[in-house]
């Protein structure tokens, strides 16, 4: 048995697709252009690819792209003064903070600066809450992008076993409230949990959120599992080479599972499509329009 390869790259390009032109629509019919304000503090080299990214991404949506690069000493009062002056912008839609921030810059605060309205990350605690008690909201990029790759895979997931290894604010516990509400019966592991192989020899679908890189082995998969590797651990090969692992033995688990998302080329690139998917219903939200399934 080999698993059906889960093509999250090929799904973001048609979500972005599908944004371009939702985003179109309301231009023409509503006059109203989504912004979204990237905010990078400091220098990092990761965090600067991520932020052209995301710019190009949001440009090729149609939208307002705004980038806002302070120097590593800024303080924590002037990105927050930063957040208040977009907070109060009606033109811009979302807010997204590039993190790690600087140690003098706590990332909880900055959080707790931006207004749920326009947190197009979902990670807000008031996004948090909303999302635990079923109401509308913004969610995280990485868990709605997860979850549009599990219905599309397998459809309606109604009384399925789903264990999702990994109890992180940013994916574990967002993805186990979205199964939740799709009616599947969620088991969340942790590094803490007991015969973690045992647990994962009854899921339907597995959701690997850890950080280990390989960690998941071919024995732990029940034959035809749903397998989504949210997990990126970069090694180093030596002579300047590197290679991306994800949290599952991908060699193994492979021959086991239904389906299985790569590393790289699954989960990643739905985490920046999702974001635009956000933007774009966070302007919808705003002007009182309905929020189409993208």
């Amino acid at each position: 048995m080999t698993a059906k390869i889960i093509d999250g790259k090929a799904f973001a390009a048609g979500l972005r697709a599908r944004v371009a032109a939702e985003t179109a629509k309301l231009v023409r019919d509503h006059g109203i252009v989504p912004g979204l304000a990237v905010i990078l503090v400091g220098d990092d080299p990761a965090s600067d690819v991520y932020v052209r990214s995301k710019g190009n991404d949001a440009r090729e949506c149609g939208f307002n792209a705004l980038e806002f690069r302070l120097p590593a000493s800024t303080s924590e009062a002037e990105v927050f003064a930063r957040v208040k002056a977009l907070n109060a912008d009606p033109s811009v839609h979302g807010i997204l903070v590039q993190f790690p921030t600087p140690p003098q810059v706590r990332q909880e605060a900055v959080l707790d600066a931006i207004d749920p309205a326009k947190d197009v990350d979902g990670l807000t605690p008031a996004s948090a809450g909303l999302l635990a008690s079923g109401r509308r909201g913004l969610v995280s990029c990485t868990p709605l992008g997860v979850m549009m790759l599990i219905r599309d895979t397998l459809g309606d997931i109604a009384g399925a076993d789903a264990l999702v290894i990994g109890r992180s604010l940013l994916v574990g516990k967002p993805v186990a409230q979205l199964l939740l509400a799709a009616n599947a019966t969620v088991t969340i592991a942790h590094s803490k949990t007991r015969d973690l192989p045992a647990l994962a020899r009854r899921a339907d679908i597995l959701v690997a959120a850890l950080g280990k890189a390989q960690f998941v082995k071919g024995d732990w998969i029940r034959p035809g599992a749903c397998i989504i590797d949210v997990g990126t651990t970069r090694i180093d090969l030596g002579n300047g080479k590197t290679k991306l692992l994800g949290d599952v033995d991908f060699a193994e688990v492979s021959k086991v599972a239904g389906a299985i998302t790569p590393v790289p080329g699954g989960v990643g690139p739905m985490t920046r499509a999702c974001l635009m998917r956000n933007t774009l219903a966070a302007a919808l939200m705003r002007a009182g329009l309905p929020v189409p399934e993208l």
